[in-house]
């Protein structure tokens, strides 16, 4: 497990990442998954990256696991890499990168 105080920054970090709310993030996953074929029930749709976002997002602090400290760590440096890149005209264009990104949490657009 983490030591506290990396656990308080990464906190911070993940929800600085992840700018969606879980009811957004909830809407969006369902709205994503969803097509003529087949629809998963809601409480699966969605990647399992992005459900493990929502599920910790509805979580406190003190109850995370490792596999939550994993999945945050990996969201957080996704969202990093795509930070220049977001900082382009074209890339506010780029849909299915916005997607991608708002199935870990994170809507470019949203300030």
């Amino acid at each position: 497990m983490t030591d506290p105080l990396e656990l308080d920054a990464l906190w911070e970090d993940f929800h600085r990442a992840v700018n969606m709310t879980s009811q957004e993030l909830a809407a969006w996953l369902r709205v994503s998954d969803a097509s003529e074929e087949t629809e998963p029930l809601p409480e699966h749709a969605g990647t399992p990256t992005g459900q493990h976002v929502l599920a910790i997002l509805q979580k406190r602090r003190t109850d995370l696991t490792d596999d939550d400290i994993q999945v945050m760590y990996e969201v957080v440096d996704t969202v990093a890499q795509q930070a220049d890149v977001e900082n382009e005209p074209e890339a506010a264009q780029d849909t299915p990168r916005r997607h991608r990104l708002m199935s870990l949490g994170h809507d470019p657009l949203k300030p």
